[in-house]
């Protein structure tokens, strides 16, 4: 077991605080420092974290910076105090919190002194959600997909005719969520094999494959995870749940 001499560390500590806090003050701080900041706190005192995540968001599009302060009140955003941020904060019914330049040199002091850190935004990331068109039936709403239209964040939902294109390069983000990329039609096989919705579903799934050249739907769902890791490799940022995760490293 590895220990730690905090006694060594605090002085360190101490003083990159201390520089921070002074940075601050004399209006020095981290690039992209606006003159006045808001502080939009993702802790129990959020009205709304979706909206919050969705008005930061929004301040990358419009060319602003933010940061995400990491550990911070659960992962607090500094936004830039505008009359155009205090107003989408109002209207989305998000929680901010005005800040002095004190109260700035104060939090950055905290982040330096614990197990925190600031992480400048620059660009608002080009998201796609990796989820089957109409005609493939799913019983269920994608909470992803949902979670996004709430916040505002606009995304494009592509399946894999969008990823054998070579499409995946357009984005900067790729989510995946209830899909089974080794071709057995997901998990509900025992409880649902009789519905109309999964006998539908097959049956699509089915076509899709024939249409793009396969003869087998495990052959086109490999093709696809084959192209998906290609993405990741070049740079694309994946992020898989549920059955997602679990049936791409299978089809893979």
């Amino acid at each position: 077991m590895c220990t730690h001499d905090r006694t060594r560390r605090a002085p360190a500590a101490r003083l990159a605080a201390a520089i921070a806090a002074a940075a601050v003050l004399l209006g020095l701080g981290p690039p992209g420092d606006a003159a006045a900041r808001l502080l939009v706190p993702m802790d129990l005192a959020q009205s709304d974290h979706l909206r919050a995540y969705g008005v930061a968001y929004h301040a990358l599009e419009l060319g602003e910076t933010a940061e995400w302060l990491l550990n911070y009140r659960g992962g607090s955003f500094l936004l830039a105090d505008t009359p155009a941020n205090r107003q989408e904060l109002q209207l989305a019914g998000v929680r901010f919190e005005p800040l002095s330049g004190g109260d700035e040199a104060g939090l950055y002091g905290e982040i330096a002194e614990q197990n925190m850190q600031a992480i400048l935004l620059e660009k608002a990331p080009r998201i796609a959600v990796y989820a089957p068109p109409e005609d493939v039936i799913e019983p269920w709403d994608d909470a992803v997909m949902l979670a996004l239209e709430y916040a505002e964040i606009p995304y494009d939902r592509i399946y894999d005719e969008e990823v054998l294109a070579g499409r995946l390069d357009e984005y900067d983000w790729l989510h995946l969520h209830h899909e089974d990329f080794t071709g057995q039609y997901g998990k509900f096989y025992a409880s649902f094999r009789n519905a109309e919705w999964y006998r539908l579903r097959q049956q699509a799934m089915e076509a899709h494959a024939r249409a793009a050249g396969f003869a087998k739907v495990w052959q086109h769902k490999q093709a696809s995870a084959l192209a998906i890791r290609e993405y990741v490799a070049r740079g694309g940022f994946l992020f898989a749940m549920c059955s997602g995760g679990d049936s791409f490293d299978i089809a893979l």
